[in-house]
């Protein structure tokens, strides 16, 4: 799209400290960003109802917004936002000094709108992407380092593996299995030949490849379990040794 202010107008933003005119109030704030967003008339009128019914703001609608709490604050700037029905709502930091109930809250109506737009959500708390995302996109810098799906399953399968035998022949082993992305080894102290082996592989199942892998080398296989993949696991994997990340 080449038109900028046309562009603009289909996306609703909400950045991590709104100013919003705290000395309006909340219907009075919304009519006003709605008319600087073009709206009139029935459409101004139709579209400011809509948002304060979708946001639960019926109750303070007449309220100052600097009288609010920070709670409500956030569901008034993602009212403004949503005012002239944007396909992509962008929100910085949403549940950002939030209470435990507001940051539940929070929780529900992002998910709720992401059914009728695209929603792109900012956050250094990577148990917040988790809950209100389908996908993830991890930055450094400005630079795309990953994108990720979030369903079940969808960031691999994580087994682990206790395992006597030397560890470079061990690890070759699992290495060779098909689906085995990678190896890792955390040594138990004070037994030279036995070793907890992590492996991370693909979404399908693997346990049964690997523990017929160890069994045929010779190997001697004491422990075997399934180990979580989470976006923590994720996120520190691409950024090893970097800083400024942003999820």
């Amino acid at each position: 799209m080449n038109d900028s202010l046309l562009a603009r107008g289909r996306v609703g933003y909400v950045p991590e400290d709104v100013p919003l005119y705290g000395s309006m109030g909340v219907r009075e704030f919304l009519l006003f960003m709605a008319r600087l967003k073009g709206l009139a008339g029935r459409a101004l009128a139709g579209a400011v109802e809509a948002v304060i019914e979708r946001l639960a703001l019926g109750d303070v609608q007449r309220v100052l917004v600097g009288k609010l709490s920070r709670g409500y604050r956030q569901r008034v700037a993602i009212a403004q936002a949503l005012l002239g029905n944007p396909d992509l709502l962008i929100l910085d930091e949403p549940t950002n000094g939030l209470d435990p109930r507001q940051i539940i809250e929070m929780r529900g109506y992002i998910r709720a709108l992401a059914g009728e737009r695209t929603v792109l959500v900012t956050s250094h708390i990577l148990g917040e992407i988790e809950r209100v995302a389908d996908r993830v996109a991890i930055l450094l810098a400005g630079r795309l380092l990953g994108v990720h799906a979030l369903r079940a399953g969808a960031l691999g399968q994580r087994i682990r593996l206790r395992v006597r035998g030397g560890e470079e022949a061990v690890r070759a082993c699992l290495a060779r299995v098909a689906g085995v992305r990678r190896v890792s080894v955390e040594r138990d102290a004070g037994a030279a030949d036995l070793a907890t082996y992590v492996v991370d592989a693909e979404a399908s199942s693997i346990a049964e490849a690997l523990a017929a892998a160890v069994v045929a080398g010779g190997f001697g296989l004491l422990d075997l379990g399934a180990a979580p993949v989470d976006l923590e696991s994720l996120f520190l994997g691409l950024t090893s040794g970097r800083a400024e990340t942003r999820a």
